[in-house]
């Protein structure tokens, strides 16, 4: 399990995500006041291992994810989804994942055909503003991780865009 600071984009650039004792996972930089609004992660001992940044031209919100430099996966909202946000993690070959729930109450799962492989919630914590991740094991941390990141972005950027109108 992972724990991440919610609406971490509105309060400070930098944040560690931390495993279910307290102890550090990665860090995250995130360059939000960037165009492309990228964040780097790091592993605990400060090397990046993951980036992941959002495609300025697009029809609908996209986030990249890479890992070790290679593209792991595009997060795009799902066009026309009634009553509720939906989100696919697009990655290389047909193993996609979806996120699906309340995704701005960070109460939400990741499935891939069907099948849970992660799962988002505040509830599991007592720890004021944060959220957990718990990932299936056999799955990818970072890109489950990542993708968390890449909706939290999206979400704040809708969030700001009804703010200013």
């Amino acid at each position: 399990m992972f724990v991440i600071k919610e609406r971490f984009f509105s309060i400070g650039d930098d944040f560690d995500v931390l495993d279910e004792h307290g102890a550090k996972v990665f860090h995250v930089d995130g360059k939000v006041f960037s165009v492309r609004n990228k964040v780097v992660i790091e592993d605990a001992s400060g090397h990046e291992v993951a980036t992941l940044h959002r495609h300025l031209v697009a029809l609908r919100p996209t986030y990249e994810i890479r890992i070790g430099g290679e593209k792991a996966a595009e997060v795009r909202k799902k066009m026309l989804t009634p009553f509720r946000d939906k989100f696919t993690i697009d990655v290389p070959g047909p193993d996609d994942l979806e996120m699906k729930g309340d995704l701005l109450d960070h109460e939400y799962v990741i499935e891939r055909g069907g099948t849970e492989v992660a799962s988002v919630s505040k509830r599991w914590l007592t720890i004021r503003d944060t959220y957990a991740v718990q990932v299936t094991a056999g799955v990818d941390p970072l890109l489950i991780i990542g993708s968390v990141l890449a909706l939290d972005l999206a979400m704040n950027r809708d969030k700001k865009k009804g703010d200013d109108n």
